[in-house]
């Protein structure tokens, strides 16, 4: 299971103890590719995010969450190793989350979900492989409402 080490906290919501490590966990359980190390997790502005994503991606607008991984494989890494980093955009929860009717913890947690994922190496650049991340989302989802109490629309 990866480390998850929270660099900094969102100004309008803060995700309840516990959920960060019941993602991750549930993540472990699911997906067989091992998941050693810490992935770091910030919440950044609009405008940082936007020039991460230009920076990187080469695409020149701002987006939800941007995944950083450092190593193809995770076998064997400390726990103190950097594994990745899951950059979030707080304004992008809050407004996601009114539009698909989540609360800002669930959308928090549908963006771990996936970004996580992204960090394993699923992707969704065409059916076949977002039909397959999205199978892995809704188990995880799952296991999250059983855990949490956390519905994700």
């Amino acid at each position: 299971m990866f480390t998850p080490s929270l660099l900094n906290i969102a100004n309008s919501f803060a995700p309840r103890s516990g959920l960060i490590e019941t993602v991750f966990r549930a993540i472990s359980e699911q997906v067989d590719i091992p998941q050693s190390g810490t992935v770091n997790i910030a919440f950044l502005g609009d405008n940082e995010i936007q020039e991460l994503n230009k920076t990187h991606r080469g695409i020149d607008r701002t987006t939800d969450v941007l995944s950083f991984h450092y190593f193809e494989d995770f076998t064997g890494l400390k726990d103190d190793e950097i594994a990745g980093e899951i950059i979030l955009s707080e304004a992008k929860i809050l407004s996601q989350a009114t539009e698909y009717g989540n609360t800002p913890e669930a959308e928090f947690a549908k963006l771990l979900i996936h970004s996580t994922l992204h960090l394993l190496g699923y992707d969704h650049e065409d059916d076949q492989e977002y039909e397959e991340m999205h199978v892995e989302e809704q188990k995880i989802e799952k296991i999250l409402l059983e855990k949490m109490g956390v519905r994700i629309q």
